[in-house]
């Protein structure tokens, strides 16, 4: 029933290209037609060449260069077949990954973090791949081998209307057999595209965490656990390669039985003077045009079940439901009012994070957040930005609930700068420049001289015009942060959030940011995430979260005097 569901939504974005499937098929019919009237030319001229001392050679001279503009004309339109094939599959193809990645920016963050990147990686590459090699041999084939069947049905009962029932009636066999055959490789297609994502995910998590692995001497159990994952593979492979190619014996066979059913009865009727020896090899030459197709279209039957195993898996990405944005007020002119009423969250229903949660932040008030690990400081940055939506509860910007505004009006009213820094393939001006695409080349320097960044930048081998991405190893972890800086500072938003900002960056350069940070924060509401106390001892208000709750809040020297939890973590932090 899913292969079937599949194959329905294979055909909806097949049928995107009329035009051009409308003449794949005409090309296919011309191609078949013509390929069909070769033996007819062929056994023209054996008929010709029968009888002793009465070759006809100006007639066998005619049926020549019919036969070799025949056979030109065949190759052009199997060409064209063969370009037309093509050009639908990879338009499919583009389409389908095309969606498969509009879905990618749209899906919640709970979804991206929760599957592995390189398992869906491997589900808009790797499987729409696969897909695409199945496609064309479908298009390829499957058009000009049922015109073939049909066509030399037609010829062979012309000729000779009871051996091609006997044609007609065996060679289906073949059919039934891959068909039989085809349906039960599907199931193992599937596991063999599910172990083949779950080896790109393995090798994904392994190359990013190289550092670690070496560090810890992880290289053994890595290959322990990529052997045991490639030895699935192996077996899964093996399997749906062992049966289906089963498929093309067995009706291999079962056509050459049929094949010597014609020559034997041809052979009779020859002898017989019911048909002649051109029209014997004529009909030969049917009886293996006829089952050819047959030979072909189960091989395009097993690879479609490959195929459709891989497209069942993007469609199955393709049609993961969104977290639907029924906001569509817009955040205009904030002044930076930011409220938390009675909201509840957790990232799990098993485990509670946050419950019961108020807090009221006024227009330009730099809030810091500090606590131990786990204690919901980044889940509040989560659920202000709506990377996740609360569980319970109201948070409201300007006194309008978040979940009123679209997303994309909500986030483009903060600006933030994270712990984990992201760098796009570009140069360093277009980096520095993703919050304000307009900006000019003056005030993206003044941006990185007031980030401290424009020094390290000078240097390197075109300045702003180097070219950079997430993937090269050019940067240093404290220079990529800088420039994720400069984006902020360039963009100037009414609100900011700083999450661990300065983790990378050295002492002397992290006085000088925070600074800058000081003079960009002026009049803005801030919500600084911070481990390092020191960097938040000049913030209006200090909340100090433990297990998703405040259990203090003040500013610093107010609690340092409360000597409490706050106290103790910042004894802790200048005793190291």
């Amino acid at each position: 029933m899913k292969n079937k569901s599949t194959l329905k939504t294979v055909l909806s974005y097949v049928s995107r290209h009329r035009m051009l499937l409308c003449l794949l098929i005409l090309f296919s019919v011309a191609f078949s037609l013509l390929s069909l009237y070769i033996p007819i030319l062929i056994g023209d001229a054996i008929d010709l060449a029968v009888d002793k001392g009465e070759v006809d050679f100006d007639g066998i001279l005619s049926i020549i260069i019919r036969a070799v503009a025949v056979t030109l004309l065949t190759a052009l339109f199997q060409w064209l077949v063969s370009i037309i094939g093509n050009s639908i599959t990879f338009s499919v193809v583009r389409d389908i990954r095309q969606e498969a990645f509009e879905k990618l920016v749209k899906l919640p963050l709970s979804y991206i973090d929760s599957h592995r990147h390189g398992e869906v990686v491997s589900r808009v590459i790797t499987d729409a791949g696969q897909f695409a090699d199945g496609l064309i041999m479908g298009f390829t084939q499957l058009f000009t081998g049922v015109v073939t069947i049909l066509g030399t049905i037609v010829f062979m009962v012309s000729i000779n209307y009871k051996i091609a029932l006997i044609v007609v009636l065996l060679t289906p066999l073949s059919l039934f057999v891959a068909s039989f055959i085809a349906r039960n490789t599907y199931n193992m297609f599937k596991k063999q595209s599910e172990t083949r994502g779950e080896m790109t995910g393995v090798i994904d998590e392994m190359i990013g965490g190289q550092k670690v692995v070496r560090a810890f001497g992880y290289e053994a159990k890595a290959q322990a656990k990529f052997d045991d994952v490639n030895s699935r593979l192996e077996k899964h492979t093996l399997k749906a390669i062992f049966f289906s190619s089963l498929t093309n014996p067995c009706t291999r066979f079962v056509n050459s039985v049929v094949y010597a059913f014609v020559g034997g009865f041809g052979a009779f009727a020859v002898i017989g003077s019911t048909m002649t020896v051109g029209g014997l090899s004529c009909f030969l030459s049917y009886a293996g045009q006829y089952t050819k197709p047959f030979n072909e279209i189960s091989g395009v039957v097993t690879e479609l079940q490959n195929s459709l195993a891989c497209a069942a898996r993007v469609f199955e990405f393709i049609n993961t439901p969104e977290v639907e944005d029924k906001g569509i007020e817009l955040l205009d002119f904030p002044k930076g009012d930011v409220e938390f009423k009675d909201v509840s969250f957790s990232y799990s229903k098993d485990v509670s994070l946050i419950e019961g949660f108020n807090l009221q932040v006024k227009s330009g008030q730099r809030v810091a957040i500090v606590g131990p690990t786990g204690c919901g400081k980044t889940t509040l940055i989560n659920l202000i930005m709506r990377f996740y939506d609360v569980d319970g509860g109201v948070i409201t910007v300007d006194g309008i609930d978040t979940t009123h505004l679209s997303r994309k009006s909500l986030r483009s009213n903060f600006g933030m700068v994270l712990q984990d820094t992201w760098i796009k393939k570009g140069t360093v001006a277009e980096n520095i420049a993703m919050g304000k695409p307009d900006a000019t080349r003056e005030e993206i320097i003044a941006t990185a001289k007031a980030s401290h960044a424009h020094n390290f930048i000078k240097k390197l081998p075109k300045g702003y015009d180097t070219v950079i991405s997430e993937a090269e190893g050019g940067l240093s972890q404290g220079q990529r942060q800088l420039l994720c800086i400069c984006r902020v500072m360039l963009a100037l938003p009414p609100m900011l959030i700083l999450d661990e900002a300065t983790s990378s960056i050295d002492t002397r350069t992290e006085k000088k940011i925070q600074d800058a940070f000081a003079k960009l924060m002026q009049g803005k509401t801030s919500f600084i995430v911070a481990h390092r106390l020191s960097t938040v001892r000049e913030a209006d208000v200090i909340l100090v979260m433990r297990d998703g709750k405040i259990i203090e809040c003040g500013s610093h020297g107010e609690l340092l005097a409360k000597n409490g939890f706050y106290t103790q973590l910042y004894n802790s932090q200048s005793a190291v």
